[in-house]
Order: structure tokens, then C-alpha cells, then sequence
């Protein structure tokens, strides 16, 4: 039986839809295309791999931050 993780799933349509042309997408498309990073978020971010994105994003802006001062 082949099992495929759902977050997985979602990072590959998310990948194909953001790979078509801005000008072809209507409102109800960029609306879709929204939600569902939203929902590949929202199963990423518990992870290990998720807080370690979190951890050097945080540290990126940060370094951002202490830039522009």
C-alpha cells in the first residue's frame, strides 16, 4: 500500500500552482492557491523541520532588524 504524508502532498501543489503564469489565475484561484499554503503551514509548523524554519527566519529578521539600526 502506498501512503504519501499529506503535508508532502500539499508542497507539491503548491509548487505546481505557483509555477503557472500570474496573469492566467483568477480571485477564486489566488483565494485556493492561499488557503492552501495556509493548510501546508499549518502541518509543517509543528515539526521538527517546521521549528527549525521558524528558528533561522526568526533569526534572519533579526539580523534585519539589528541592520537597519
Amino acid at each position: 500500500m502506498l501512503t504519501i504524508d499529506v503535508a508532502v502532498l500539499l508542497a507539491v501543489i503548491v509548487f505546481l500552482r505557483l509555477r503557472r503564469r500570474t496573469e492566467a489565475r483568477s480571485r477564486f484561484d489566488e483565494k485556493l492557491t492561499v488557503v492552501v499554503v495556509l493548510a501546508l503551514g499549518v502541518l509543517i509548523a509543528p515539526t521538527p523541520a517546521g521549528q527549525g524554519l521558524l528558528n533561522i527566519l526568526g533569526q534572519v529578521a533579526g539580523g534585519v532588524t539589528q541592520a537597519g539600526r
